[in-house]
């Protein structure tokens, strides 16, 4: 029953943020995305820029911007499975989310994750060493644009 929900919850989240996906990704890459259980660093930072309108030509010239900025987790590498506590914290970067008290005094992955938890970015029973997937790629960044817009962030 809970799986049922939870793949109807990812249909509608899919539904709102499609016509933006349409517009800023191919339907190949999509594709491509929800069909990996885990995703690199590369591929997540490509798509995590993109959505934030920072530009990237290729997901390694995207890695590379986001490592110079100090974006991701250190000593990530690009062919790196991502973490949903490396992908928060691209998030709360790329996006430039103000965080609470811990993450504006620390500013690292676990505090990322921990916000983004807080604010129901994410949801349910997570992981923060756990495989970012296709799924949960464009869930967050659905949240997180869906937030954004509401001014809820």
């Amino acid at each position: 029953m809970a799986d049922i929900k939870t793949k109807k919850i990812f249909i509608v989240c899919f539904l709102l943020v499609l016509p933006v996906l349409l517009f800023a990704q191919t339907a190949q890459r999509i594709e491509e995305l929800l069909s990996s259980d885990a995703l690199s660093y590369a591929q997540v930072t490509q798509f995590v820029l993109e959505a934030a309108d920072v530009p990237a030509s290729s997901s390694a010239a995207a890695f590379s911007y986001a490592e110079g900025q100090g974006w991701l987790p250190k000593n990530a590498s690009a062919n790196e499975r991502a973490s949903l506590r490396g992908l928060s914290f691209l998030v709360m970067q790329a996006f430039d989310i103000q965080g609470g008290m811990f993450y504006s005094l620390f500013r690292n992955p676990h505090y990322a994750y921990r916000e983004l938890v807080y604010r129901s970015i994410i949801v349910g029973r997570a992981d923060p060493d756990m495989a970012v997937s296709g799924d949960t790629l464009l869930y967050v960044v659905n949240r997180v644009l869906s937030f954004q817009e509401s001014n809820l962030l």
